[in-house]
């Protein structure tokens, strides 16, 4: 299965967290998922990745939040990038104090 890059880069959003963004095309769909893309978008803190949006061979689309996995539902490429920013979002809200 031919894969093209789409979107591949790193954003450092502090000095210990890091999002990575990989997004591939695919000549066709992988089994489980009915979209021609494969994907890997991380929230790395410090060397743990506590975020993950996936699509695996026969899994499909799924995220990663810590230790648990839920699915999620793809209805397109940049709803999928809001959605995991958004995530992101609510994470740095819980995991990061703010100083005043």
């Amino acid at each position: 299965m031919k894969a093209e890059p789409v979107l591949s880069y790193r954003q450092q959003l502090t000095a210990s967290l890091f999002k990575e963004v990989r997004v591939w095309r695919l000549s066709q769909p992988l089994a489980g998922s009915q979209h021609p893309f494969k994907y890997r978008l991380a929230l790395v803190s410090g060397d743990q990745c506590v975020l993950r949006y996936d699509n695996e061979r026969g899994k499909g689309d799924h995220k990663h939040l810590g230790d648990q996995e839920f699915a999620l539902t793809f209805s397109s490429m940049s709803q999928l990038l809001i959605d995991f920013d958004r995530d992101i979002q609510r994470w740095r809200e819980v995991h990061e104090q703010v100083d005043d």
